[in-house]
């Protein structure tokens, strides 16, 4: 299955730029940044979007929503519709609470996790999308609010793992799209499973 469609959950605005939530973003960035491809706004579809022309023909459009996470499958949506990508052509980068930070999971299917990005395309796209997903966790302190944890800003010894582990999720996210689902889930989730 060619994945036509990455797309990476974040919030727009400069007060977000470092917070956990905005990881999916760091590592679809640093991957245009690897292939030179430029980011361009797209008011249609609410969205920052790349294009990327492959060396076989083929097109991927790599897309960034600016609806912030809560409204991320209103984007999503508009954009496959337009190109006709159906959800199983979609792959999803997004921060996860409950992977250890540094790590990456991939899976197909499941509930949003208390994910609100994920609950918006869930609600706008249906299942079937594939999931790429960062480890942030896990949170602390234990009783800290969810939504104050994931808005928050790495911890100076935290951001020292994520630019470490930066070039991983990268060529994790690269194995996913050259080789496929089962392969990536087969290296990555095994990999990384402690």
């Amino acid at each position: 299955m060619f994945l036509s469609l990455v797309a990476a959950l974040g919030n727009p605005g400069r007060e977000y730029e470092a917070t956990r939530h905005n990881l999916g973003w760091v590592v679809l960035d640093a991957l245009a940044k690897k292939y030179q491809l430029t980011w361009k706004q797209v008011p249609q579809f609410e969205a920052d979007i790349a294009r990327w022309d492959l060396s076989d023909g083929r097109t991927r459009w790599l897309l960034k929503p600016r609806t912030f996470m809560n409204a991320s499958g209103r984007s999503l949506q508009a954009f496959a519709r337009f190109y006709k990508i159906g959800v199983e052509s979609i792959a999803v980068v997004y921060d996860d609470l409950t992977i250890d930070l540094g790590l990456v999971k991939v899976s197909v299917s499941g509930s949003a996790g208390g994910h609100n990005g994920v609950a918006s395309l869930l609600a706008q796209l249906g299942d079937g999308f594939t999931r790429y997903r960062l480890g942030i966790g896990p949170k602390h302190p234990p009783q800290m609010e969810l939504v104050d944890f994931v808005l928050g800003k790495f911890l100076p010894d935290q951001q020292i793992t994520v630019i470490q582990k930066l070039d991983h999720s990268v060529s994790g996210l690269e194995l996913l799209l050259s080789r496929g689902i089962e392969p990536a889930m087969n290296q990555l989730n095994r990999r990384d499973s402690k």
